[in-house]
């Protein structure tokens, strides 16, 4: 008996870490379609969408905008995010109805408007009505509660290529020949430029200066999105500043915020297979070596020597750190050439050697204040490799050398 109790305690106790992660707490901040409570770097964007919809609470007046960007800008969060604050704003003065397309599962002009219809009423049959009913139907609906549509059609670029913008038209001339007015507002969401793609009517009715771009995150913005998403899905203290930095610049070869989250939560669940309770960076660099450039060994080979030994120093403690000062640096610098039994340069000229790795992309360096004491340093980092691995090809290179 007491062996088959072992045998089923081995047999079922892997199973004691479902639902008890070191690291994870929530995953679904880490899923692409989580809308988190704000969008970072996009402080901007919030006020210019706003000067487009300034008159929005007039109950005859529409508005417009298409919001371009590459895929992982925040296009649409934006949307959502303003599109909920806009509701909890007017409401008491007005009363807006958000539905939310995505063209891409809907392409075709039917499938919208079955969405946007059965969205206002879950009762309306799906078959039988032509477009034009469907869109009466719908105007008979909002204006019968007193309500505004705000249509936020994502992806909209698959809807162009089917219907060449007809419904469009359509629901920019929904109160053509009508009494009433404002019915409808769209924001369309695409990653092309698609203003281009409308036809002068469209683009007459919907304003061509109605138009936001979201430009790609750059390294800093893009660590601040993952503390974002590490915070809401994260143990307190598991998911270091320096892994942060890491995902952000590593992240940024794209400039795409999906990236940065997907890097985490990789490198969250590589931490709890391997039994930590922290992330590492190297975590995040072994996940993200097929990401951008990697670093060519003739690279390292045309260094001079003593550059080589600068990023020998930098790659000895950026194993065990996430990013060093310009400072120790140079004492590491100092220890590696006594190693190697050479003549260390002058501080001007090692300065020199961290400008030649930092041009070659081996390493990155960042600005901020001193850990120790006052005044500003910089501080470099690897986030483009594993340092351990950059550390053999180097001392590789030197023995070649030698």
């Amino acid at each position: 008996m007491a062996g088959e109790a072992a045998e089923g305690e081995r047999m079922t106790g892997y199973l004691d870490r479902i639902g008890a992660g070191k690291i994870l707490v929530d995953p679904e901040p880490l899923t692409f379609d989580f809308i988190p409570p704000g969008l970072i770097g996009r402080d901007d964007k919030f006020d210019h969408i706003a000067s487009i919809f300034q008159s929005i609470d007039n109950s005859r007046v529409s508005c417009h905008v298409a919001i371009t960007g590459k895929v992982g800008s925040g296009k649409t969060v934006l949307s959502h995010l303003f599109t909920t604050d806009l509701r909890r704003h007017l409401a008491g003065r007005r009363e807006i109805q958000v539905v939310h397309v995505n063209c891409r599962n809907n392409p075709s002009k039917s499938q919208v408007l079955q969405r946007i219809v059965t969205s206002l009423d879950e009762r309306h049959p799906e078959r039988g009505f032509g477009s034009g009913e469907i869109l009466q139907s719908v105007r008979k609906q909002l204006h019968g509660s007193r309500s505004h549509l705000l249509l936020v059609l994502d992806e909209v670029d698959h809807l162009l290529r089917a219907d060449k913008g007809d419904l469009l038209y359509q629901l920019l001339r929904i109160d053509e020949g009508q009494e009433e007015r404002g019915t409808i507002s769209l924001i369309i969401i695409s990653q092309e430029q698609v203003l281009d793609q409308l036809e002068p009517a469209v683009l007459s009715r919907f304003g061509k200066g109605h138009h936001i771009r979201m430009e790609a995150y750059d390294a800093d913005a893009l660590m601040e999105i993952a503390r974002q998403r590490a915070e809401l899905a994260c143990h307190d203290g598991s998911v270091s500043d320096g892994v942060l930095r890491t995902i952000g610049q590593r992240a940024s070869e794209h400039g795409d915020a999906r990236v940065a989250i997907e890097l985490l939560e990789d490198a969250v669940r590589k931490a709890e297979i391997a039994g930590r309770d922290e992330v590492l960076a190297d975590d995040v660099r072994f996940l993200a070596k097929g990401i951008g450039r990697p670093v060519e060994p003739g690279v390292v080979d045309a260094l001079s020597q003593h550059a080589q030994l600068a990023l020998l120093a930098l790659c000895r403690r950026l194993k065990k750190e996430d990013e060093v000062s310009t400072g120790d640096a140079e004492k590491l610098y100092h220890v590696v050439c006594e190693e190697y039994e050479v003549k260390p340069r002058s501080h001007t000229t090692f300065w020199k050697y961290l400008k030649t790795l930092e041009r070659q992309q081996l390493v990155e360096a960042r600005t901020a204040n001193r850990t120790e004491g006052r005044g500003r340093t910089q501080y470099f980092s690897i986030p483009a490799a594993m340092p351990g691995t950059l550390e053999k090809r180097v001392e590789s290179a030197l023995q070649s050398n030698s």
